[in-house]
């Protein structure tokens, strides 16, 4: 997985005065946890940009002023209720030998031939919550849709890897085609192409099936 490096400065002080005046000065206050104990530190408000604004996912490279350099992912983050700015953000160290937990977006490939007959396609799951070391995190989850006809569903159980656990039912549907009325079945549109092509059928005949 991608990371996205942090520069950011310990904190000695974790006082309501001092995050006041660090956030006044356009910085965020956070905590890495998952080590020996919580370490605070604070960056730049714009530090952040890249790790908090974008759909993908992506691990964060913290290098601390005193030459500390920690890898860690985000837990945790507030915003202000009205401005949306930064307030917090929780962090969980990572080591190599031991698994974490992120939530990883999930990209469709290719073209459904139930779209292509007027179906409707469902995207309900964009991002998928898995399990995995840190080295086996992926950058996201690919779903090859290019054999998904009306009425099909793509769940959980058939993207399981050896290298992550999905944290979801293997029955949860993940992207599906569901019929619309002016759909045309798949399978009838391959019928009606194989007769039209033959000569057997009349020309007419998948479109009063589809007008049904």
């Amino acid at each position: 997985m991608k990371s996205i490096t942090i520069k950011g400065s310990q904190r000695e002080s974790v006082g309501k005065v001092s995050t006041k005046a660090l956030r006044n000065a356009g910085k965020v206050p956070c905590v890495i946890y998952g080590g020996e104990k919580p370490l605070h530190f604070s960056a730049d408000e714009l530090a952040f940009k890249k790790l908090v604004y974008t759909p993908n996912a992506y691990t964060a490279v913290i290098e601390l002023d005193g030459g500390e350099t920690l890898k860690a992912v985000l837990q945790d983050i507030q915003f202000h209720p009205v401005t949306d700015k930064i307030l917090h953000i929780d962090f969980y160290q990572l080591f190599a030998d031991k698994a974490v937990t992120m939530n990883i977006p999930v990209r469709l490939e290719g073209n459904s031939p139930g779209v292509r007959n007027g179906g409707r396609l469902l995207f309900r799951k964009r991002k998928l919550s898995i399990k995995a070391l840190p080295d086996l995190l992926p950058d996201f989850i690919t779903i090859d849709i290019s054999t998904l006809k009306i009425g099909q569903t793509i769940a959980v159980e058939t993207l399981l890897n050896d290298d992550f656990t999905i944290l979801h039912p293997d029955s949860t549907a993940v992207v599906q085609v569901k019929a619309s009325r002016n759909a045309i079945e798949d399978e009838e549109d391959e019928e009606g192409e194989e007769g039209a092509e033959g000569g057997d059928a009349p020309a007419e005949a998948p479109a009063a099936e589809g007008a049904e």
